[in-house]
């Protein structure tokens, strides 16, 4: 059974501004949650590091969490979606090159599965996996 899917973000040579500008990433996160259709259980959290530093941001969903941490000092914004039930492919690359500027941006998709007798659960999976090399 398929618990969820995780989205994790990497977007490299974003501009540093963009980075530590915190409505352009408060608008990063409007759009995802508008476009996706998720639900804020309450107030997104933010938090802004001293310069040079960037921001982190945080938001409890129903559907899970949505949250984000960026580094102007390297350019690069990480972003992670978990959401308990299925959502359409989102257009990572085009909103986070429009928003911040990102010249490359690797999404990966996990999806979460629940143990079953024929299917473990992916802690298992890597258990058995680091067991099997000692």
């Amino acid at each position: 059974m398929i618990a969820g899917t995780e989205w994790i973000v990497d977007a490299n040579g974003c501009r540093p501004e963009a980075l530590q500008d915190l409505g352009l990433l408060k608008a990063v996160f409007r759009r995802v949650v508008t476009d996706l259709q998720l639900q804020v259980v309450d107030e997104i959290l933010w938090h802004q590091f001293p310069p040079p530093g960037g921001l982190t941001g945080m938001a409890l969903l129903s559907e899970s969490h949505l949250t984000c941490h960026t580094y102007p000092e390297f350019g690069l914004a990480t972003i992670n979606l978990y959401c308990c039930r299925s959502r359409p492919e989102w257009p990572w690359a085009e909103c986070l090159r429009d928003f911040l500027g990102a010249k490359a941006v690797t999404v990966h998709a996990i999806e979460r599965h629940a143990a079953t007798p024929d299917l473990p659960s992916l802690r298992h999976s890597l258990q058995f996996a680091l067991a099997k090399e000692s």
